[in-house]
């Protein structure tokens, strides 16, 4: 019986993948002005490697893949810029206020970095809705990898298979699949994304309520 719901961040609670894979694009534009985002576009959803690595590929600057994610991080502030309130899928209070009703434990389990993930949940005012918020820093493996959701069932006490996952990326819905957790991929076709492995697809959030 599910007594667990655990959300993905980015693509899920909030649509920030095409802010972010701008932002890639224009860095990469400044070391490389013939790159396209047709290029890059895979990027979206993957692990830190595998997407320095692609970037790596269409730049051709030369740089280890570690070297140009650290170039990255000196020049982006598109965290600093950016509105999360404005990007946040408004219809997730409705949808937390009624999984929390219900009784459900909730939890947030995200590959970005601490400190970004607790101010995207705060800036939205939702993240008392959340008995934990793991995130990606605290791990060696990234998604694919399922070490991250069996953490988070291990912090909510909850047995793997009593929990549902809503996820949107290919990697992600991967590591709740391995994970033995049931799993719904939050459509979105503009990034090429694998859900084949999903138990249910959503077109909204809120439309998990029909499986739980």
């Amino acid at each position: 019986m599910i007594q667990a719901v655990i959300f993905d961040m980015d693509g899920v609670l909030i649509d920030s993948e095409a802010i972010y894979l701008e932002d890639l694009l224009q860095f990469a534009q400044t070391l490389n002005p013939q790159v396209k985002k047709e290029e890059i576009v895979s990027t979206v959803g993957k692990t830190a490697k595998d997407t320095w690595e692609i970037m790596g590929n269409a730049i051709k600057s030369g740089q280890s893949w570690k070297e140009l994610r650290q170039a990255y991080r000196r020049a982006s502030s598109v965290a600093d810029n950016t509105d999360y309130t404005s990007i946040f899928r408004q219809e997730a209070r409705g949808l937390l206020d009624e999984l929390k009703q219900r009784g459900y434990k909730l939890a947030v389990a995200s590959s970005t970095h601490r400190q970004l993930v607790l101010h995207v949940l705060f800036q939205n005012g939702i993240l008392d809705y959340f008995k934990t918020v793991v995130t990606g820093d605290q791990f060696a493996r990234s998604k694919p990898d399922p070490e991250i959701y069996h953490h988070t069932a291990h912090v909510l006490g909850v047995e793997e298979n009593d929990c549902f996952v809503v996820e949107d990326s290919t990697v992600g819905i991967r590591a709740a699949h391995d994970a033995g957790m049931k799993v719904a991929a939050l459509i979105d076709n503009r990034f090429g994304f694998d859900r084949s492995l999903a138990d249910y697809q959503v077109e909204k959030i809120e439309d998990i309520l029909r499986y739980l």
